[in-house]
Formats: C-alpha cells, structure tokens, sequence
C-alpha cells in the first residue's frame, strides 16, 4: 500500500506467476472496501505481458513495466 500527503491509498500486489486468477482480486478488492474514498486504484504487477483493466479500479500491468520495457 502506497499513501500520499493528502491520504490518498494505491494498493499494490506482486506475483510471479504469468496469469491473473479472479482469486488474485481478493486482497485488493478488501482494500478498496475497507478503505472506501481514500482508495485511489489497485495495482496487480504479475510476470505477464499486458496492461488490462479488471474492474473497481484495479489494474495489472507486467513487472517489466517498472524498468521501463
């Protein structure tokens, strides 16, 4: 989890597998409903290759997206 000044929350989870599982939701959903407002997105960074919308503002993106590649 990743909060700013003004207390605004991005939940963030690694895994190192190639696919996303709707159970690899579980932890970043809870935060967004635990949190409610502050709750800015969720980001699911797994080994694969595409940036794809999952819904309640919850993201994946691919590790390699961090170096830049």
């Amino acid at each position: 989890m990743i909060e700013n000044a003004a207390g605004k929350l991005v939940g963030v989870k690694v895994k190192a597998a190639a696919t996303v599982k709707e159970r690899d939701l579980r932890g970043p959903r809870k935060l967004a409903s635990i949190a409610g407002d502050p709750f800015k997105m969720g980001v699911l960074l797994y080994d694969g290759a595409e940036t794809m919308p999952l819904g309640d503002g919850i993201w994946a993106a691919p590790l390699s997206t961090l170096w830049g590649t």
